[in-house]
């Protein structure tokens, strides 16, 4: 894969609606920043946001700010925006968290509550910091949650049920995972990277943890700016194609230093 410019790598998030003019609507947004204002668990993804966040236009101002949707709380319908400068603002972020999980050589667990969208963009960065001599984390066997299993796909955790990966918000399965390092007698991890509920499980349980969250997502977004999450990546997380996201995979493993060198540059063009 091609390493990237920043301004090819905007291009390519725009092009493939990775960012730019998302397919997520407006009113679909506004619904879930209102759900979780009104205090439903399901949207604050394991965070505990107690009465902070109960005005609705609070929140659509964090994603203003921290993704880019329209800050307009008139523009209910319709289209809704990702910034894709601050996706990539957000990726350089976490690729400096990357280097330093690097260059200690730290445990880090992966996992995806999207694998149809994101497991592949877990389980590239979980081979590059492998090869950069991280410990890519074991999850202990036997592990449930949801009523489903808790199990590592590629080396990132996920959940399975009928033989099925499944989208999940749910800070459960992290939850599980976390208690049964425990009960093994086993260290937490330096790092987690992850989304959703598996993101937010772990911030809110005092581990270092990075994320990927789209637009409808508000929850990462306000853990970022309360200090729980470290950084948040906006961006669709369910695209047409999950290999539009290898260029992006590329430019946060290259500003991370996690590639070999030598791999040619991709023009802008």
């Amino acid at each position: 894969m091609p390493i990237p410019s920043r301004a090819a790598l905007v291009d390519h998030l725009v092009r493939t609606r990775i960012a730019g003019d998302v397919a997520t609507p407006r009113d679909n947004n506004l619904s879930h920043y209102r759900k979780l204002a009104n205090g439903e668990r399901h949207y604050w993804l394991g965070l505990e946001l107690g009465d902070r966040w109960t005005d609705e236009q609070d929140v659509l101002a964090v994603m203003a700010e921290r993704c880019g949707v329209n800050d307009d709380p008139e523009h209910r319908q319709g289209q809704d925006t990702i910034d894709p400068e601050l996706t990539v603002d957000a990726l350089e972020r976490l690729a400096a968290r990357l280097r330093k999980a690097a260059m200690g050589k730290q445990r880090v667990l992966f996992a995806t509550g999207h694998p149809g969208g994101l497991l592949d963009v877990h389980r590239q960065t979980a081979d590059a910091l492998r090869t950069a001599g991280c410990e890519i984390m074991r999850i202990p066997s036997g592990l449930t949650a949801d009523e489903a299993m808790v199990f590592q796909f590629a080396d990132v955790a996920v959940l399975e049920r009928g033989a099925t990966l499944w989208h999940t918000h749910s800070p459960a399965p992290m939850d599980a995972i976390l208690d049964g390092l425990e009960r093994e007698g086993r260290p937490q991890p330096d790092l987690v990277v992850a989304d959703h509920g598996w993101a937010g499980c772990a911030g809110q349980r005092g581990l270092d943890a990075v994320g990927y969250a789209d637009c409808n997502d508000p929850a990462l977004f306000i853990g970022e700016a309360e200090g729980t999450i470290q950084v948040t990546v906006p961006l669709d997380d369910h695209v047409t194609d999950p290999r539009f996201y290898d260029p992006m995979v590329a430019y946060l493993l290259d500003t991370a230093g996690l590639l070999k060198a030598g791999q040619p540059p991709m023009s802008s063009h």
